[in-house]
């Protein structure tokens, strides 16, 4: 983790130590303590009054990960006017694909679910408008992270699940694919949404179930996506 800068506010520092821990993906009480070096009573304390504040939250197994709030204010600080262009065209690749399709928008060293477009009866898969999730990890952290510059690539690929060579692949293929990921036994496949002069604003992805989408999702749904994304970038400014 990198150093943190402190405040000399006491709590304040402490926080941020256990949000700066949990930037590398879901960690227990102990986790979080171990990494921060803070006591687990205080570790305890603080992340039951962040999950109160839903700052916190937990996944499925109960450990933390960083909460919706984070995610919704990011969301809203993102948002424009043509933001709404992006529904038709996730709703048209959910339906095309009959699985969940969502747009992301890379916030300092976050991805924050913009906009989602579920199937009926979906089985919950993390991923809701607003939601805020490490770029450690996932299809759409490939593609946000694939085209920044060198320094940024470095911090970016610190602790994270993919690696230089797994980023140069999205570069010169246009897509990220992703296997297994959180939950566990899910693959997503993203592709860049760009603006008019050619820069990567957001990832566009599709995520479901390895049964429904297969270990080789690119192959059927590659195409599609990166389609998805190439009409947002023409009816969208971010």
């Amino acid at each position: 983790m990198t150093p943190p800068t402190l405040s000399g506010v006491g709590v304040l520092d402490k926080t941020s130590l256990i949000i700066d821990a949990l930037e590398a993906g879901p960690a227990t009480f102990a986790e979080i303590a171990d990494t921060t070096g803070l006591a687990r009573s205080t570790v305890h304390r603080l992340a039951l009054a962040l999950e109160q504040l839903r700052l916190l939250s937990r996944d499925r197994q109960g450990r933390f990960v960083l909460g919706s709030r984070l995610g919704e204010r990011s969301a809203e600080d993102c948002r424009t006017p043509r933001l709404s262009a992006a529904g038709p065209v996730l709703n048209w690749l959910r339906d095309t694909t009959g699985t969940s399709a969502r747009l992301y928008r890379r916030v300092g060293p976050v991805r924050v679910c913009l906009m989602s477009a579920e199937p009926s009866g979906a089985a919950g898969i993390d991923g809701p408008t607003g939601a805020a999730f490490p770029m450690k990890s996932g299809a759409a952290s490939q593609v946000l992270l694939a085209w920044e510059g060198p320094d940024q690539l470095y911090r970016g690929l610190l602790g994270a699940q993919f690696n230089a060579a797994t980023l140069a692949g999205v570069r010169r293929q246009g897509w990220a694919q992703s296997i297994n990921g959180q939950p566990a036994r899910t693959v997503s496949v993203a592709a860049p949404v760009r603006s008019p002069g050619n820069r990567v604003v957001a990832a566009i992805a599709l995520s479901g179930p390895v049964e429904l989408l297969s270990r080789h999702p690119v192959r059927s749904y590659g195409r599609t996506v990166m389609n998805a994304a190439l009409r947002l970038g023409q009816e969208m400014v971010l």
